[in-house]
């Protein structure tokens, strides 16, 4: 008998009317609005205007989640196209389904078209949202305990998973909740890219290589705990080398974006410039205030200098040349 475990939930659908309320869903639409929120304030701090990170993630999210989608059911397709399966079934996201990777690189797209209408750097944009999009994966991974799905091996620890769904190949047991773990090293790797943020000053989209490189990490050994059916490539599961290839990217641009573009951006959003911002001038700003109050120092300066400069003493007059006594004398009679 098991003392403790974390219990699956009965259902992970809620009806509302006719209105179907998924966990998994909720999970997503949660993660996205922590992500925005944290992104906002992120941006704001940086020079940029309040909404900004709001506009843009209106083309990222729909993008990366039909790249999310897309990933996985290129990666599972027999999941959806092979004999006896419906293919309809794959555009029910609500079942789940959705792949990071593809999620991020499609959802990048996107972020490029919302940064380049508004004339924004998107690294910039990259640095400021990556520690929320760590907590959202942080918050979307318990969408998996709603469909008791993607767990570990067998395990009798105190924290093991209960699965009690015996649908789709599912055997019910007791295994690790590697949603659980995913979860959170995913906090952890947002507060390390604040933490790192803060401490470097980093830019030109090394807190996103950061992240990328962190979350990598994690994924690969939680990957390696999983039992889901895979794709195995020399041995390892198709993610587990996907997150060993993006490590070893993400790890090579930090260190050269580091020697060819040290710093962080001085601006990054031009249009918060120009107007002014409310919320406090970027670092730009700053700069370009201290130049033009040099510049009335100097004239102050000089002004004084002039006032102080003695006049010019004037040219001393000729002096009149003597006359002759002779002249004088015949003058005078």
């Amino acid at each position: 008998m098991e003392l403790a475990y974390i219990p699956s939930p009965s259902h992970g659908v809620w009806h509302l009317g006719l209105i179907p309320l998924r966990g998994y869903a909720f999970c997503i639409i949660a993660g996205v609005f922590v992500a925005v929120w944290l992104g906002n304030k992120r941006w704001i701090a940086r020079g940029g205007r309040s909404g900004t990170v709001a506009d843009i993630a209106v083309w990222a999210v729909p993008f990366g989640l039909v790249g999310g989608r897309l990933y996985h059911v290129i990666t599972d397709y027999e999941l959806y196209f092979s004999e006896g399966r419906d293919w309809v079934n794959a555009f029910k996201v609500w079942e789940g389904g959705l792949g990071i990777w593809g999620a991020i690189a499609l959802g990048a797209v996107g972020a490029w078209i919302g940064c380049r209408r508004r004339g924004i750097p998107l690294p910039a944009y990259a640095d400021v949202i990556a520690p929320g999009i760590a907590f959202a994966q942080a918050i979307g991974r318990w969408g998996n305990w709603f469909n008791q799905e993607l767990y570990g091996r067998e395990t009798h620890l105190p924290w093991a998973l209960h699965i009690t769904s015996s649908e789709g190949g599912r055997v019910p047991g007791y295994y690790h909740p590697t949603f659980l773990y995913e979860s959170l090293w995913c906090i952890g790797v947002g507060l390390l890219v604040i933490w790192a943020d803060r401490r470097f000053k980093l830019g030109h989209g090394r807190a996103f290589a950061l992240y990328v490189a962190a979350y990598c990490v994690g994924r690969g050994w939680i990957e390696y705990m999983r039992v889901d059916d895979a794709h195995h490539i020399l041995g390892l599961r198709l993610n587990d080398w996907t997150a060993l290839i993006l490590f070893l990217l993400a790890v090579t641009y930090i260190v050269i974006s580091a020697k060819q573009r040290p710093g962080r951006e001085a601006v990054v959003e031009p249009a918060a410039v120009s107007d002014g911002s409310p919320e406090g001038p970027s670092d730009g700003e700053a700069a370009t205030e201290a130049a033009e109050a040099d510049d009335t120092v100097d004239e102050v300066k000089d002004k004084a200098e002039d006032k102080a400069e003695p006049d010019a003493e004037p040219e001393p007059e000729p002096e009149a040349e003597p006359q002759d006594e002779t002249e004088s004398a015949t003058k005078k009679s």
